[in-house]
């Protein structure tokens, strides 16, 4: 950003708010999953770990930086929730709730008479929400710095290179260690859903790749 004009008391809040959010979707929350996935394979005590990631670190950065999304968009007067990006926003943090609620069921409520030899289908449905909060995360981050940071600031300090290059490089090695442990676990019911949701990451990546690409 050009450091001839400095950033106003909004810029600085937004900004904030990216940083905040970017954090706590794109690095810490693809952390607490990776935790879950490699920890489980040596060891039944992953899930403090798993947990900490995803609730104790990344809950306080993202309601934060949500709460400074809301700050900065009453602030500018154009309205709350009327746009994609504020749209998605409220989706993610619905979805992140619901997720850290259905982990915590999953963990303290077992029901393993119903599914003797298998996973209970919560634990495939709460692994594919993981992977399509990260996915959707992606796209919000990066439609946030192309298209809302210029609507709303007016764009006089556009978004440098490097954060956009950030952006990238986080997807690309949060799926580089993702897919290629994905497709490889013990039992037949978790190498499956291993496929399945390895790929499914392979596929959303490459989705949110082209659409920046094309500048979407």
């Amino acid at each position: 950003m050009s450091e001839a004009i400095p950033l106003s008391p909004l810029e600085t809040k937004i900004r904030t708010h990216a940083l905040l959010v970017s954090i706590g979707f794109l690095i810490f929350l693809p952390l607490g999953t990776l935790t879950a996935r490699y920890l489980r394979t040596y060891t039944n005590r992953w899930w403090f770990g798993h947990s900490t990631i995803n609730f104790v670190i990344s809950a306080p950065l993202i309601f934060a930086g949500w709460a400074l999304g809301h700050q900065a968009t009453t602030e500018s007067l154009i309205g709350h929730f009327n746009d994609r990006h504020k749209q998605i926003g409220l989706a993610l943090l619905v979805l992140y709730l619901f997720q850290l609620t259905l982990g915590a069921f999953i963990h303290f409520i077992r029901i393993p008479f119903l599914f003797v030899g298998h996973r209970p289908p919560q634990n495939y449905f709460h692994a594919i929400l993981g992977l399509a909060i990260l996915a959707l995360a992606a796209y919000e981050v990066h439609y946030g710095y192309t298209t809302e940071w210029p609507t709303i600031t007016g764009n006089v300090h556009p978004v440098p290179e490097s954060a956009k290059h950030a952006w990238l490089a986080l997807i690309i090695v949060s799926t580089g260690f993702d897919v290629p442990y994905m497709t490889y676990v013990n039992d037949s019911m978790d190498r499956y859903s291993g496929r399945y949701m390895g790929w499914g990451s392979c596929f959303c990546v490459a989705s949110i790749s082209r659409r920046a690409k094309d500048g979407c």
